[in-house]
């Protein structure tokens, strides 16, 4: 039975008056708060903390519960580093958002935020798509990677994609509860990864951070919610999701081998990240995770040797974006990496971290185009994808999403894979899709920033259907506090830009790779005085493209002053000084404002005009006139003439006398 997304514990209620940072802890019953508060605590970077805390990659671990247990008039015990700057504060006998209230008003830290768990984001319990399905295999296979069909609208046309880009060369990590290294649709496809759950009970694995991120299993049994280790609120008994090693399949499954599935993603890489063991992860575990897998320092961890261009996080919980993970994705963003997460599936609105600035959210559609009941939504969304439904309510599930994983209920037994009996559903699978997509765009172009992989994809994106799902089907209406669990027809404030389609999303990429911004001008006529034009007409623009030029001055602007618009394919300027005056022109893809060609080109004023130039250049350069190249051609020709005359005329008597040589 798979879970949905669990609303988070309720927290203990702060009290009404706010209470000082050395005021003594109040007495608590042991029903009033947890056995143990967990808090994710960032130092001021002026702070003194902070500077002992600043260690790379493989440093010491962080020793600064004692420092500020002091000055709070408690027992506090370190946790796991998560940046340089941050790491895990625990106490006991206090809830932890009372804990983290107290050691905010610590003027050396910036934040404490509880420390939460998040869950991977599977289907709900509902018989809809768990009912009594009888066959192995659904008949359409993996229907979800074919072009679009009248009965399928929904599918996202990887097939057309591959012939465009193969993953090559580009790295995606999932942050999950591990992978099966030995699943043979996956075993070398893997590079070495890293598990970074740190508390034992949820890593099921023996011990906390190391370098195995195989997955041990995530299974929930009645003794363990009766150890006080986990919430019945958090968690119910249920057996191992193998979670990981499906999300990693549907990015990079070995594809053309003749055995299982094909991955969307093609010749990529996964980076596998442990952040969720049993009953999910804690943030800190996640974000650390994040860090690691783009690149990013995380203190006490070796440097990840295959750092990732792509991050899948088919994970979440409800609540706001916190600033641990607004952070994390700010930097993960500027070393270049996507970021794409699951927006959830309960209905509502969109969790954490998929409706954090800088990550792409993905909600999921049914066959049909339509929402699938379960997905959350909101203007959060960036744009949907399939996410699996069944259509029926017995029998064998219609339109699962096929994936790699195991057949143990507990521990690992043998590898295989879902299908019409043991489903795979969930807005956890429709994000593998837009990651796969993405990691097909870097490999089509490199220098895409995150920023224009999101522009790419919602450009590329085709339009929701409005009609055709049938009577008592309205549109889906902004989310609410209560869950809109049936299926509706999307909009683009409830589900995104549109509905996921690979191939014209790298398409799209190869097509802005062509663009070139090209400039020419007649340098001979640029003096003191004069006026000048620059042209953009010879710029390759290729076909179905339209761009708006722009042009700026970049420097000199004394040397030179625009006297024409500025947005047109030509741009005159007067000259006013001699000098040089860097001009820059830029491409932008009226349909696309994030994809942005540039070129700068120098252009020198001189004070009178330079002999016998003229023609045209690029990027500052004058053309030499024809005229003046074959006057030099001639006078060249002339003088070696007469320098041969010499030599064939001069006396004998004038030569120079040859030299004996020497040893």
């Amino acid at each position: 039975m798979r879970r949905p997304w669990p609303t988070l514990v309720a927290m203990s209620a702060l009290l009404l008056a706010p209470i000082g940072l050395h005021a003594p802890l109040m007495a608590q019953t042991a029903s009033a708060a947890p056995a143990q508060a967990r808090v994710i605590v960032k130092f001021k970077a002026s702070s003194s903390v902070a500077r002992a805390l600043s260690v790379g990659a493989g440093g010491a671990m962080p020793r600064h519960a004692q420092t500020l247990g002091v000055r709070a008039g408690m027992s506090l015990v370190d946790g796991h580093a998560i940046s340089p700057h941050s790491q895990v504060i625990h106490a006991s006998g206090i809830g932890s958002a009372e804990l983290a209230a107290r050691l905010s008003q610590d003027a050396e830290i910036e934040y404490a935020v509880p420390d939460r768990r998040r869950h991977i984001a599977m289907t709900p319990n509902d018989p809809r798509y768990l009912g009594g399905q009888t066959t192995i295999t659904p008949a359409v296979g993996q229907w979800y990677l074919r072009a679009p069909s009248a009965g399928v609208v929904s599918a996202i046309n990887a097939e057309a994609a591959w012939n465009l880009a193969t993953g090559s060369g580009v790295v995606v990590a999932v942050l999950d509860t591990g992978v099966r290294p030995d699943h043979p649709d996956l075993a070398v496809k893997l590079y070495p990864g890293y598990d970074f759950v740190a508390d034992v009970a949820t890593a099921n694995d023996g011990n906390g951070r190391d370098a195995d991120a195989s997955d041990p299993g995530d299974w929930i049994s009645s003794a363990d919610l009766a150890s006080g280790n986990f919430s019945p609120a958090d968690c119910t008994e249920e057996g191992s999701s193998w979670h990981g090693t499906q999300t990693s399949a549907l990015i990079g499954a070995a594809t053309n081998n003749g055995v299982g599935m094909a991955g969307l993603g093609g010749d990529v890489m996964i980076v596998p990240v442990r952040v969720l063991g049993k009953c999910g992860g804690f943030d800190s575990d996640i974000v650390a995770g994040m860090r690691w897998a783009a690149g990013l320092t995380v203190p006490g961890v070796p440097a990840n040797a295959h750092p990732a261009r792509v991050l899948n996080m088919s994970l979440g919980g409800v609540g706001p974006c916190d600033p641990p993970y607004s952070e994390a994705i700010t930097a993960i963003n500027g070393a270049g990496a996507v970021v794409v997460v699951s927006a959830g599936n309960d209905g509502l609105a969109v969790g954490s971290p998929a409706n954090c600035s800088g990550a792409i959210g993905v909600g999921g559609v049914r066959h049909t185009g339509t929402k699938v009941g379960y997905s959350s939504l909101g203007p959060e969304v960036a744009l949907s994808a399939p996410a699996g439904n069944c259509v029926n309510e017995t029998g064998a599930c219609l339109y699962p999403l096929l994936t790699a994983t195991n057949s143990g209920t507990t521990s690992p037994g043998a590898n295989t894979y879902s299908d019409g009996n043991n489903i795979s559903v969930g807005t956890s699978f429709a994000a593998p899709l837009v990651a796969g997509t993405a990691a097909l765009m870097l490999a089509a172009d490199s220098t895409l920033t995150p920023a224009q992989v999101l522009a790419h994809l919602r450009a590329a994106a085709r339009v929701f259907p409005s009609s055709g799902a049938g009577a008592g089907v309205s549109a889906c209406q902004a989310p609410s506090s209560t869950p809109q669990d049936s299926e509706c027809y999307c909009t683009t404030t409830t589900c995104g830009a549109g509905l996921l389609d690979a191939n014209a999303a790298v398409a799209r990429v190869v097509t802005s790779a062509q663009l070139i911004p090209v400039i020419s001008y007649n340098a001979s006529a640029i003096t003191v005085g004069s006026s000048f034009t620059l042209d953009s007409s010879a710029s390759v623009i290729p076909a179905g493209l339209t761009v708006t030029p722009a042009w700026t001055i970049q420097s000199g602007a004394s040397i030179a002053t625009i006297t024409s618009a500025n947005n047109a394919s030509t741009l005159t300027l007067r000259a006013d000084a001699a000098g040089d005056v860097v001009v820059r022109l830029s491409l932008t893809d009226t349909a696309d404002l994030m994809n942005v060609k540039t070129r700068d080109v120098t252009v020198r004023v001189r004070a009178t005009p330079p002999p016998l130039i003229s023609g045209g250049g690029d990027s500052g350069g004058g053309g030499l006139g024809l005229a003046w190249l074959l006057g030099l051609a001639m006078g060249v020709a002339a003088l070696q003439w007469q320098r041969l005359q010499r030599l064939h005329t001069q006396p004998v008597s004038t030569a120079v006398p040859r030299r004996p040589l020497h040893t």
